[in-house]
């Protein structure tokens, strides 16, 4: 086998991070202790991408994945895995019921969430746009981790404001999408496929987390401190649902995120907020 790179310094040091994240196998856990995703996505013509974010979630190590959808992807979805709980609570257009009535039971369910990725399989109807706006808003207030991808960042291309400067929000544009977003917000990426347009997006947003996709992973904040690059060998093969699975494994880890920070079992570390 060819010899594999080495891993830089700041990748190492993340590694390590993470897997102070990941909680033990403890006897006083019960169910739903390891992390409650819910994945909002699938529509008429979509139902294979909120599976593949939601059984990322699961096999990951999530104990609860939740897909919120319409009822013609729900009948579908349910027949892929008995693992997931689906959710046919999402309308698309002509129904004549509007977004706030839509939004409200899926608003309801945040409470019991650790995180919530959004975006796989929405599309862009507009109904499901509108709904997936009042959601965002609703998850901020209760400071509910997110992830955004796919037709959720046609959304933010739409209305920046909604995750502008929300810093528990993780935004997963690949290139085409990296590109739309920076248009929208005015930040100039000509020429630039790496760090300095990873930052300035960020920056842009006020703050969230960009995970900018291509050849050469990158991840930012907008800071220094919290800039790092994907430096091992990635796969070549790019297929429909890779994207997803990544959104997925995102809300887990926020999940695992927010339990240590509550401190639900005995952490090493110390770690804040800032530091994860």
């Amino acid at each position: 086998m060819p010899d594999q790179p080495e891993m830089s310094p700041a990748t190492k040091e993340l590694l390590k991070k993470v897997r102070m994240i990941v909680p033990p196998m403890l006897e006083k856990f019960h169910k739903g202790m390891l992390g409650r995703v819910a994945v909002i996505g699938g529509s008429e013509n979509y139902t294979g991408a909120p599976y593949f974010s939601a059984m990322a979630s699961a096999r990951l190590g999530a104990d609860l994945s939740h897909v919120i959808c319409t009822p013609p992807a729900a009948n579908v979805i349910k027949t892929y895995s008995p693992n997931l709980m689906v959710h046919p609570i999402m309308r698309e257009t002509p129904s004549s019921t509007s977004a706030s009535s839509v939004a409200t039971p899926v608003i309801a369910m945040l409470t019991h969430l650790h995180s919530l990725v959004i975006g796989p399989g929405l599309g862009r109807d507009e109904l499901m746009q509108a709904t997936v706006a009042e959601v965002i808003t609703a998850a901020r207030e209760k400071k509910l981790p997110l992830v955004l991808d796919a037709d959720a960042l046609w959304l933010i291309q739409q209305k920046p404001d909604l995750v502008r400067g929300y810093k528990e929000c993780v935004l997963t544009p690949n290139v085409v999408e990296f590109g739309r977003l920076a248009q929208a917000v005015g930040v100039d990426t000509e020429g630039d496929t790496g760090k300095k347009g990873c930052q300035a997006l960020a920056n842009a947003l006020g703050g969230v987390m960009v995970v900018r996709k291509g050849g050469v992973d990158w991840i930012s904040d907008g800071t220094d401190q919290r800039t790092v690059t994907g430096d091992g060998e990635g796969g070549r093969k790019r297929s429909g649902g890779q994207g997803d699975t990544l959104t997925g494994s995102i809300g887990t880890l926020l999940a695992w995120r927010n339990m240590y920070l509550e401190g639900q079992w005995d952490t090493e570390g110390g770690m804040g907020r800032e530091e994860t």
